[in-house]
């Protein structure tokens, strides 16, 4: 079976290049197979989990140089209250707890 009309262009992206007289030979029962590369993806696929990530990780390096600093304004304070406050032992509270006036 000849036929003089031309076939339907195959669908699809980056076909191969068949020569007219050769495409025209070709039968119905004819396949073409066309190995189509991986599509790429695209940079924002990778960009948004990166800056999700890093933004988590400054946030919690963050977190953690708070609570260090705290802890180091707490120790600060209490060696100050404990140099302002003098010698305080076991006979301090004794005397504290004892009345004066009888």
């Amino acid at each position: 079976m000849t036929r003089r009309e031309p076939y339907p262009r195959p669908t699809g992206g980056n076909l191969p290049h068949l020569p007219a007289d050769l495409y025209r030979q070709l039968d119905d029962r004819t396949v073409v197979i066309v190995h189509a590369p991986a599509p790429r993806r695209p940079a924002t696929a990778y960009a948004v989990p990166l800056a999700i990530g890093l933004a988590a990780g400054f946030g919690f390096i963050g977190l953690v140089a708070a609570g260090i600093a705290l802890f180091e304004f707490a120790a600060r304070t209490a060696a100050l209250l404990g140099t302002l406050a003098g010698p305080v032992g076991i006979g301090t509270f004794f005397q504290l707890a004892r009345p004066k006036g009888k």
